[in-house]
């Protein structure tokens, strides 16, 4: 099997083969760290975690890094608010950002870089482009001239014109071109800054990631991510930058984007009062829910978030973990690749999440039929390799439904029993589904019945 990857840069899908066959770089651009992180800011980091996750089962070395954005209009505006130093904005959501992201099951990159601690590296590529000709000096500022990377808009593939109003740039006096975008810019004394060969400033938003890039991972990487949203002018501009700043050395080989989330058919946006933080789902749903839900669209497709595909994430993870639950006295072997072909084939074609999930039912529901005592440890093993991939399916089934782990209990048998009533229902059999019921209700157990299928809950 060959991993491929849809690249941005050439517009298709193609076999991903890193530089360096035993060591793959991986960088996606990370939060700025403002407030909560939003559905949105959760679903590329689940969506890379995935890559992250497959990359590190087929390659010998994987470095993934994830940056914090920690120098920022928005983050002033935020400390002005609140009354608060900017550091004790920053390291507060910071925190919040990794307790979120680990409710969701996202591993920890190995590198997470700060802007605020690569100043010198930022001032050191802004001199470095400037004396290779493609950026300047003026009225305290340093800005990268566009005009001088012919390739530029090659990843967007936009029109000259259409940068120039898409990327909202001042079109500022002291600006050779129009679409000229700012390294470095002055501070006033209330604001971050520090000392560089062009004043008292601070960095321009799109040369953080390159310097960071730049220190950690290399003049070149295999893989860049994040969202669609950044497409243009981020990684436009991060592109321009990488490449001049050494002499056309190639910046990145694969570009990766997901796509857009939006909730209820609606882009998220304050003034619709529809922004869902991850921390407030948290309250209504397990994070393994919450990922579970971002993984239900293929990753480069608009994701729509509702309540109602929330609830379906968390009935799919109970037929899931009823599986495991009855077989918890199966012995722990290890997985057959044989029976995680299929699997991870739907995976490894560009992220099809889908695809990946329907084989992971697949595995559940041979795991159940299987007869013999070897088959079925060997596709309990199996459904729970395919399930960390997707970082799912990874606690004990107990835990999962909230029970002590002692607790001799009847969950697998509920969870066929409802299963068994759904199919009743569905093929109009209802005098079967009622006896069921009854059988639930003697059981004490109360379902709620829904058009994909049918939740449980225990009411006595």
């Amino acid at each position: 099997m060959t991993l491929t990857l849809t690249n941005t840069l050439k517009g298709k899908k193609e076999p991903f083969v890193p530089a360096n066959p035993n060591y793959v770089t991986m960088y996606v651009c990370g939060p700025t760290v403002y407030n909560f992180a939003h559905i949105g800011n959760a679903r590329p980091a689940v969506v890379f975690d995935v890559l992250y996750r497959v990359l590190k089962k087929r390659f010998e070395k994987v470095v993934y890094a994830r940056n914090y954005t920690d120098v920022d209009d928005k983050i002033n505006t935020a400390a002005t608010k609140s009354g608060l130093p900017i550091s004790s904005i920053t390291e507060r959501f910071i925190e919040a950002y990794q307790f979120d992201m680990t409710a969701l099951g996202v591993l920890a990159p190995d590198l997470e870089p700060r802007v605020t601690e690569h100043i010198p590296d930022i001032i050191n590529m802004a001199e470095q482009l400037i004396a290779r000709g493609h950026a300047y000096a003026a009225e305290g500022h340093v800005l990268f001239d566009v005009p001088s990377f012919p390739a530029y808009g090659a990843l967007s593939g936009r029109e000259r014109d259409e940068m120039i109003a898409g990327a909202r740039v001042e079109v500022a006096p002291y600006k050779k071109d129009p679409a000229d975008f700012v390294l470095w810019k002055p501070s006033t004394p209330d604001l971050p800054g520090w000392d560089s060969p062009w004043g008292r400033g601070r960095p321009g938003w799109h040369i953080e990631c390159s310097a960071m890039i730049e220190e950690h991972l290399g003049n070149s990487i295999d893989i860049h991510g994040g969202g669609q949203d950044l497409i243009f002018p981020h990684h436009e501009n991060e592109i321009a930058q990488g490449t001049c700043a050494h002499d056309g050395e190639l910046y990145c080989r694969y570009w990766v984007h997901n796509g857009f989330v939006t909730v209820e058919g609606r882009k998220m946006s304050k003034s619709l009062g529809n922004v869902l933080l991850v921390r407030d789902l948290l309250d209504d749903a397990p994070g393994e829910a919450i990922r579970f839900a971002l993984l239900g669209a293929h990753y480069r497709h608009p994701l729509d978030w509702s309540a109602k595909g929330l609830a379906q994430a968390k009935r799919g993870l109970d037929r899931l973990y009823g599986v495991l639950d009855d077989l918890s006295d199966v012995p722990d072997v290890p997985p057959s690749a044989d029976l995680l072909n299929t699997f991870e084939a739907a995976l490894e074609d560009d992220l099809n999440f889908p695809g990946a999930i329907a084989e992971l039912f697949q595995l559940a529901k041979a795991a159940r039929q299987a007869e013999t005592a070897e088959d079925r440890a060997s596709y309990k093993a199996a459904l729970r390799e395919a399930g960390a991939l997707l970082g799912l399916l990874q606690q004990n089934p107990a835990d999962w439904f909230g029970r002590p782990a002692e607790d001799d209990s009847d969950t697998a048998t509920i969870q066929r029993l409802v299963e068994e009533r759904f199919a009743a229902r569905s093929a109009r059999d209802f005098a079967t589904a009622d006896q069921i019921r009854n059988e639930l209700t003697a059981l004490g157990v109360t379902v709620e019945d829904h058009a994909d299928g049918s939740a449980w809950r225990r009411t006595g």
